[in-house]
Parts: structure tokens; sequence; C-alpha cells
């Protein structure tokens, strides 16, 4: 039932036309190492060989088109380190640029002035004239031996290309690879009723079609199958480590309704409770009273009240005799959560410690103390929690917020921290879309906080270009008059980009001029400063001694003004939507009306147009983050790319939410009817997911 080691597990060196440097190099620009891995490197396109647009017609950015015309014109133009090949193509109807920025000197010799190509590729308007910027390039007369059906077009890089591995040679190898495929050597690994029951294609059939397929409807039912297939796999996987651990994972028993949680529901509840926390703490009381540990997601726009449910939730722990644990992302943060809840454990005498990369060491020795004896029941950190010096007397309750922002054997280190596996609460701010959540997050229960507390009215967005700066600076000034203050924030991605800063600090200069002193107040905060100077500022700010902070996204998380209620987000088509969402959520905090104002330059790409439009229609934050999947997709947006978590080579969980809802609806069926999969059906299935598990990394035990 396993590859045949003969040709898909053999190293790609063997495969003829290849030969050790030719493997050497694709190993090391697409990581295909033998006949699986170009097995699985499916087409990203298919070519009509047939089908041909006139150069006249091409019209739009967002589409790629296929040209055929004559070379009549190449040249190379710049300096050394930065030449361009400029490449002129003629038909019948005009010309146009190809233009070439790498693998110039290769090009410009392969390039045959007056030949006829075809060019295939997606334009760009320049200079109010569309032109090719690294288009696919070959003889015409090449090109006719493929003049059939469907060709399929395979990711290349500029290096392989110059060693003649373009898309075309790859094409080459991987028909030799499919033609010397038989069915033996691809066995069927799902059951026969769920092929039935979707109609799928077989699996042979499947990965033959997806290479060359004779027409559009094989390549649906190959793509159609193979989709499924890998998102089946990824939702039976996520629910047998849930079904194990549901079985087998022992946490805590936090049964007693003690006098803490009592006391301050009674008499310290600073406002009341929404509906939608009450829901989430009977979800989380019904998690950890039986002894089985919690794995639940927490998920609440800003300003949901996730903080307070995490508090309750620890008030719980402790009434039972156990420690709990709240994990930030950064300093700032975890600092914001320590001042919000001593603030909450203060009338009920508990004390709570702080631990962080700048605690120094004559305050670090008593804190790891405190926490050894039991003395301090409740500890805030960052991920200097998970050190091997901090030892918890009885940890009950690790909480982990925006989870996304730590690698996964951060999360994982938490475990260790109790002679039982403490209960995880893991809570985000940034809303994550079903489908998401679903291949991410499978394996947790999930919560929503989707209430605000009452009293909060929607922030108010609106998108304006530079022309409108005076507008903006007379609408401050109104706000400030009326007691308000205001953010202004510029995109400094990265904290060294001499650009950035300068951006920055032309905006602050600019908005002192506009608003001189003794009548305004101006602070400045980015990550440069020192941490105590970029304290000492956000405090003034909080403290309402400016009504203007100048920042960096270091703002983005971590402050709580409820007085400020205007936010102007400089260069905001330079954010992501997130971002964008996340930086909005620091106004809207107290009960007065609060603007979100997105200042762009006027010329906007497609995309960006998008990320704005969608910021001033909603303040929903699932919605942004359907929004947001559909333009970065899955792994950039979540943060998984760098953790490996999601890997599907040809779904994608922005378009085919319903193949995924029917795949994981299936899992659910097939494991409620065989949870063991000791069923002969079920056989083959079994045999692939354990290959599948044993070479790849078990995280089953994190969250």
């Amino acid at each position: 039932m396993s590859f045949n080691p003969s040709i898909l597990s053999s190293p790609l060196a063997y495969l003829k036309g290849v030969g050790p440097q030719r493997a050497e190099l694709l190993a090391r620009e697409l990581e295909l190492h033998n006949g699986e891995d170009l097995l699985f490197h499916f087409p990203f396109r298919y070519a009509d060989r047939t089908r041909f647009t006139a150069i006249k017609e091409v019209d739009n950015e967002e589409m790629y088109y296929q040209l055929k015309g004559i070379v009549t014109s190449k040249e190379v133009i710049g300096s050394p380190r930065q030449k361009r090949l400029v490449v002129k193509l003629k038909d019948d109807t005009g010309t146009i640029e190809l233009v070439w920025f790498q693998g110039v000197q290769w090009l410009e010799k392969s390039i045959l002035h007056g030949q006829e190509y075809v060019v295939f590729g997606k334009p760009q308007l320049f200079n109010s004239r569309f032109n090719f910027s690294h288009p696919e390039i070959e003889l015409a007369a090449q090109d006719r031996e493929s003049q059939v059906g469907l060709f399929p077009v395979y990711s290349s890089t500029e290096k392989l290309k110059q060693r003649g591995l373009a898309t075309k040679a790859i094409a080459k190898l991987t028909k030799q690879l499919v033609s010397g495929i038989s069915s033996n050597e691809l066995p069927e690994i799902l059951p026969a009723w769920v092929l039935q029951k979707f109609k799928l294609c077989g699996r042979y059939e499947a990965f033959k079609w997806i290479h060359y397929p004779h027409d559009e409807e094989q390549l649906k039912q190959a793509q159609r199958r193979i989709k499924f297939e890998e998102l089946f796999l990824n939702q039976m996987g996520i629910l047998r480590l849930k079904g194990h651990h549901d079985r087998t994972e022992q946490g805590p028993v936090l049964k007693a309704v003690g006098p803490l949680l009592q006391q301050y529901l009674d008499h310290h509840l600073p406002f009341s409770l929404t509906n939608a926390q009450r829901r989430v703490l009977k979800e989380v009381r019904q998690n950890i009273i039986y002894g089985k540990q919690m794995n639940r997601l927490v998920q609440g726009d800003v300003g949901s009240g996730k903080t307070m449910v995490a508090f309750l939730s620890m008030l719980m722990a402790i009434d039972n005799g156990y420690q709990a644990c709240l994990m930030a992302p950064t300093e700032i943060l975890a600092k914001q959560h320590f001042q919000t809840l001593s603030g909450y454990a203060e009338p009920l005498g508990i004390k709570i410690g702080l631990l962080t990369g700048s605690t120094k060491a004559a305050q670090r020795r008593p804190l790891l103390e405190g926490i050894l004896n039991g003395e301090i029941p409740i500890l805030i950190g960052t991920h200097a929690l998970i050190e091997d010096k901090v030892q918890f007397d009885k940890l009950g309750l690790a909480v982990v917020d925006e989870q996304h922002k730590f690698g996964v054997a951060q999360r994982a280190a938490l475990h260790q921290k109790g002679t039982l596996k403490p209960h995880i609460l893991i809570m985000t701010a940034t809303p994550i879309p079903r489908t998401l959540a679903m291949t991410l997050y499978g394996d947790l229960e999930v919560s929503v906080i989707d209430e605000l507390p009452p009293g909060r009215q929607p922030v108010k967005t609106q998108h304006f270009n530079d022309s409108h700066r005076l507008q903006i600076f007379g609408f401050m000034r109104d706000e400030i008059a009326k007691g308000r203050q205001v953010y202004v924030v510029y995109p400094l991605i990265e904290e060294s980009e001499k650009m950035d800063y300068k951006d920055l600090m032309d905006g602050y200069e600019s908005i002192v001029r506009a608003f001189p002193m003794p009548q305004y107040n101006v602070s400045i905060v980015h990550g440069r400063q020192k941490a105590e100077d970029k304290e000492w500022e956000m405090q003034r700010f909080a403290k309402g001694e400016t009504q203007i902070m100048v920042a960096t996204t270091v703002i983005e998380v971590g402050v709580n003004v409820p007085n400020a209620t205007v936010m102007i987000i400089e260069s905001a088509e330079r954010f992501g939507l997130s971002q964008l969402h996340q930086l909005r959520g620091r106004v809207g905090r107290g009960g007065e009306q609060s603007f979100c104002i997105l200042m762009t330059g006027h010329k906007l790409s497609n995309e960006a147009r998008t990320r704005m439009r969608t910021m001033v229609e909603t303040n929903d934050g699932f919605k942004i983050a359907e929004v947001d999947l559909k333009l970065r997709g899955p792994g950039d947006m979540s943060g998984t790319q760098q953790s490996g978590v999601l890997s599907f080579r040809l779904a994608d969980l922005s378009q085919d939410q319903a193949i995924l809802q029917a795949a994981r609806e299936t899992a659910i069926e097939l494991l409620s009817a065989d949870s063991l999969m000791e069923r002969p059906e079920h056989a083959a299935l079994r045999y692939h997911l354990s290959l599948q598990r044993k070479s790849s990394t078990d995280w089953s035990k994190i969250s």
C-alpha cells in the first residue's frame, strides 16, 4: 500500500534527463528530492496553446494572456547592479514591451532578434502603457508540438531556467514520471463508500489527470478528488488526535465554586457581563470540572471582554488550590495585562507576578520563589514563563494571548509546567475565519465572544487621500476641543528601515507645526526608544497630558485609553487588514463616538482598494478575516507558514470551504462509526495516516 520505491521514492537524479547536478538544483530551488515530490508538484495553471490574444487587446492587469509575435528589438538598460532587459514584441495589431530584471545576461543571449515567439504572462500598467514583467517565453516553432489540449505550466525559478529547467522541461520530466507509474504504485486510500458518496474519481486517475488532462472535465475531476483527499486527511488527523486527547489526557479537577469567584462576582465586578461572556464562562466551567484537560480557543473582537473571562477562569483555578498564568507575545502587552489584572485582583488580596525578559535578577529571585511555594497564585509574562527555572507549585490553568504569535514548541512547553497538564485557554482578538479555524484549531473547543459591552458604539471608518490633510487636521482640532485624544500611526514595519523612520519623524514634525505648544502637546512612540522612554510617553497620553500620540504599530496592542476617539492611519495601504482592524480597536473604548481615518496615496492597487473598502464597510472582525483570507492566503494571515501547520498542495481554504465542510463531516461520520479504524474497508486509510504521522512532527498534545 506504500509508494513503490523504484519510482516514487527514488531520488530525482535517477530520472532520465536529470542527473546529480540538476537534482541538487531542483532540491535547492523547489524542494523536489524524489519522484513523489515531483508527482505532488502540481501545475499552477494550464495553457490552451491554440488560443492567442492580439497585442492591442491586452487591457486588464488581472488577466493572463498568451501572445505570439516577432522580436523586433532587445536592449539591456541600467547600471551593472540594476540592469534590465527590454524586448519589443510585435504582431499585426501592435507592439508591447517585455521586461526582465533577473537572468538578464542569459535571456539576452537566448532571445533571438527577428524570431517568432510565444509569450505568456500577466501585464502591468507602467506610464499609461501595458508591459509584461518576467513573462514565460519560447520560440513559436518549439511551442507547436504542445498545441493540443491543456498543457501543464509548472513553477520554476531563474536559476532553474538558466540550467534548462524552465516549465516546459519540468513538464517533460513529469510526463516521464506519470507515464511510468502503474495503478499498484498509487493505491486507493479512500474507502469505497466515500468515493461513491461524493462521486470522486480514483486516486490513480486523479494524479494522472492533474498533470495531463485531456479536457476541462478531467481536470475538474482530478482537482476535486485531490482537494478532497488533502482536506479529508487533514481532518482525520486532527479529529483522531482530539479523540485520543479526550480519552487519555488528564487535567486538574476544578470542581468547587469557591469564595473568591463568588465574592468577585457579587461585590467587585466593575461592569455587567455580556451574555456572550457568561456563555463562554459556562463552557469553560463545563470543561474543567471532570478531570479532562481543557483546550479551548476564545475568539473575540478587540474590546469584547476576553481578559475578564480569563481572570474569572483564573479565579476558578485558585479557588480549587491551583495557580494560573498568562503568556503574552510582547512585553508591552504583558505589562498591560499585569496592570489590568492587578486592578481586578486587588480587592481580593490576590498577589500577581510579572516576568519578562527585562525583569532584573534582584526581582526575579523572590518572584521565582513565590511561584514555586505557591505564594503567588497568578503569573503574567512573555515567553520567559516557559524557561526551565520557572517552576510552579500547582499550575492549573494557562492562558495564552494571541497564540498565533508564538511558535508551536513554545506553546508545548507550557504543558510541562504542571504535575497534571494544565487546562489551556487561548485568547485571540484576531478573528479566525471558520475554514481556517477548522484546519488550524479543529482539535480545540471554540468559544466566540460576539457581543461588545453595553454603551460601546461602532467606530466610524472613512478613507481619504493626501489632498484632504488640512480637512483632517481641522477634524482633529474639533475632537481635541471636545476633550478627546488622537492617535496618528505610521507604518514602521521594520524598525531598521530608514525611509520608514523618516516618514514617522516627518509626520511628527508636521503635526507639531500644525498643533503647536502650549495649546497642544504631542507624544511620540516608536521601537527605537528605550523601554522607559516609551513607557513615559504612553503614560503621558494615558493620563491626558498629551492630546496626540504619533506612533508606529507598537501601539497595536497594549494601550487602553478610553478617551482616545480618533485613530488616523497614515499610508494605510501598507498595512494588512488584520493589522488595520487591530489598530482601529485602540479607539471606541469609551462611551463617545469614535473614528478611524485611513490615509492613502492616490494610486492604489486593486488589493489595497479592497482592503480600504472592507474597513469602511464593516466593523465585523470575522467578515474582515474572511476577506483577509481571500487576499493573503491562510499561511500568511495566520503566521503558519513558518510553523508548517498548513501544507496543502492544491486545496485553497479561501475557495474550497464546501469541500472542507464535506471532508470534515465525512471524517466525523467515519470516526463515529469506527473510532479506532479497525474495519477492513478502512485499513488502507489507517495505514496511510500512520505513514503520514511518522513523517511529521507530532504536536498532538498542544493547542
